[in-house]
């Protein structure tokens, strides 16, 4: 907390400091904003992942102001605030997904820069940069062997540092993307990590991000590589029935994309190692590895209508596939099914007017382990092995 304190402080100095450069040398400061509403209708069900008891409600609301103000031709500041209702999913409520200082390098050896000090957006998966804006997103549930929605903050950014550099040639465009920093874990967050019954202290330790994308000069083929690992500590309260531990996760993905004229086609594949230790023992360690991804197809059939397909699948452990190992470990309290998930989506949108879009998607579902928390006392009770989730969601955006 301290650290990120110091990281908020001085983002606010410069940010005041610059403010007095740009009045003294008399030059006038440049602001744009922009915002966004989106309400929709959604239900998942046979699932608590977004609705509980089967239950349609609005639980898809997001509202977001963000803005860029130039302090001199090349610093600037950039911040969005939002508020959120995404049902069960994640934590409800307002929060700053970024504000950072903005610093553009015009030339390193041929390179184009930007370094982004405060709390940045993760510009190192192909929507991660884009996940936070409704009208950006292909669906309002990305696939979730990538885009974990639970822990969407944590996901979306960090208070650290991250510098990205692009190279522009005749035949290539390159982007090499660096960041460090961490993230607060809130309580929903926790909750799903470790239960409910957990009362301590969680802390993600840091982030560390590196990635690299290739795109031809004709832009039709974006390829990437990206690498993360992350620390996380855990101090148990006096009355607690969680003990002190710590986890370690490194993640590696490939990315690819094609954009044709009238469709384009997504897909990332991961592997994530995790090892953790204490927590739910003294002397408790775990190693798994988990693998996932997905495959999007999008069809334009014209500048204002397009459609979707696509398939996302993952395993929470490579060596226990179907799950039969988790649920023999756990007595039974686990069903197997809550092991691996495998999801098939359509959807289709329609841009009826400048600045207006209504969405709608349906999401067939094999499997639970990304639906709720595995530490769930009432697991069976929260999940179907087969369910199903479907959203209608109009925005507007300006």
């Amino acid at each position: 907390m301290k650290k990120q304190m110091l990281i908020w402080i001085f983002s606010a100095a410069i940010f005041i400091f610059g403010t007095q450069v740009v009045y003294a040398a008399d030059e006038p400061a440049k602001f744009t904003w922009h915002g966004y509403i989106s309400q929709g209708i959604t239900q998942s069900v046979d699932s608590n992942f977004i609705t509980s008891d089967n239950d349609i409600t609005g639980e898809l609301t997001e509202l977001g102001i963000n803005g860029h103000y130039r302090l001199t031709n090349n610093l600037s500041v950039a911040g969005q605030v939002v508020y959120l209702d995404g049902g069960n999913r994640f934590e409800q409520g307002a929060r700053v997904d970024y504000l950072f200082l903005d610093w553009s390098i015009n030339d390193i050896w041929g390179w184009q820069g930007q370094v982004h000090l405060g709390r940045f957006k993760n510009r190192h998966w192909l929507y991660s940069v884009t996940r936070d804006v409704p009208q950006t997103r292909d669906t309002a549930v990305l696939p979730q062997s990538v885009y974990f929605d639970s822990f969407r903050d944590v996901a979306l950014g960090s208070d650290g540092i991250q510098t990205s550099f692009k190279r522009y040639s005749n035949d290539n465009i390159w982007e090499v993307n660096w960041s460090y920093g961490s993230s607060d874990i809130n309580e929903a967050q926790k909750n799903f990590l470790l239960g409910n019954i957990a009362s301590g202290e969680i802390e993600q330790d840091f982030v560390h991000q590196f990635s690299v994308f290739w795109q031809p000069s004709t832009m039709a083929w974006k390829l990437g590589l990206s690498w993360l690992e992350s620390d996380f500590t855990y101090q148990a309260s006096v009355m607690d029935n969680r003990f002190d531990g710590e986890a370690n996760i490194r993640r590696f993905m490939f990315s690819a994309q094609y954009f044709s004229e009238n469709w384009q086609l997504s897909s990332e594949i991961l592997r994530e190692l995790q090892n953790s230790q204490g927590l739910f023992a003294p002397n408790f360690r775990e190693r798994r590895t988990a693998e996932g991804g997905f495959v999007q197809f999008r069809y334009l059939f014209n500048s204002k209508v397009s459609g979707l397909v696509s398939y996302d699948t993952y395993v929470n452990n490579v060596s226990d596939p179907d799950g039969k190992q988790l649920e023999q470990s756990s007595f039974g309290q686990i069903p197997a099914y809550f092991g691996y998930v495998d999801t098939i989506a359509v959807g289709a949108r329609w841009d009826f007017a400048p600045g207006w879009r209504i969405q709608a998607e349906h999401h067939w579902v094999e499997g639970a382990t990304r639906a709720v928390s595995l530490l769930d006392p009432n697991i069976k009770d929260r999940s179907d092995k087969y369910w199903r989730m479907w959203s209608v969601q109009l925005m507007y955006w300006f």
